[in-house]
């Protein structure tokens, strides 16, 4: 299929992209899976609160058992009552972990690039060179293609372009290595480098 590759002096041309890669239909329910599974292997389980052992309470009996006319009770570190322990407490050890198959994953990534560039927010550029560190340059380039809220993904990262971008808001540079499914729908845009966009051929075939 063929796709339009923008410049930086305002011309557009022509380029063969895979079909494979960047035509595929939607399909919500796998996107959805493959993003909920990369969320929840990305937490840490730190979480932790106190079982019923583990509070610092006398094991005193409260009352007697009989005579009172209230209901029996025991120690103070019941989870029924205030400042008690908890029931069924979170744990560290917690398993967050979802199992995505490698094809499946693969799958998600494509139809979301697909969807993208259906919708017009995936550009193609011959490449995002920036010759000097500088903030303002980079800064430049992207009013040059009117783009705001953007992911730039290359074939490789630079020191010029990772220094001159890190401290601009709602700007995102990855390679092709790090593509995830968040970072591709959480951007308003997406822009990819010619060179990027024949390496994920490669990968996602």
């Amino acid at each position: 299929m063929e796709a339009k590759c923008i410049g930086f002096d305002g011309t557009t041309s022509e380029i063969s992209i895979s079909a494979s890669v960047f035509g595929r239909d939607y399909n919500e329910t796998l996107v959805h899976q493959i993003v909920t599974a990369y969320m929840s292997n990305a937490r840490r389980g730190t979480r932790a609160q106190k079982g019923r052992s583990d509070i610092t309470k006398s094991t005193h009996k409260l009352w007697r058992q009989k005579g009172t006319g209230r209901a029996r009770v025991g120690a103070a570190s019941n989870p029924l009552w205030r400042g008690g322990g908890r029931i069924f407490p979170s744990s560290p050890q917690e398993n967050f972990a979802h199992k995505v198959n490698r094809k499946m994953y693969r799958v998600g990534i494509c139809t979301i690039l697909s969807r993208l560039l259906s919708e017009n927010r995936l550009h193609l550029i011959e490449e995002f060179v920036v010759n000097t560190p500088k903030t303002k340059e980079f800064i430049n380039k992207l009013r040059t293609l009117d783009l705001t809220n953007v992911l730039i993904i290359t074939e490789e990262i630079d020191n010029n372009l990772y220094l001159s971008s890190r401290n601009v808001p709602m700007v995102g540079v990855i390679d092709v290595s790090h593509i995830d499914p968040i970072s591709l729908l959480k951007h308003n845009h997406v822009l990819i480098s010619r060179g990027a966009a024949t390496k994920i051929e490669e990968l996602l075939k």
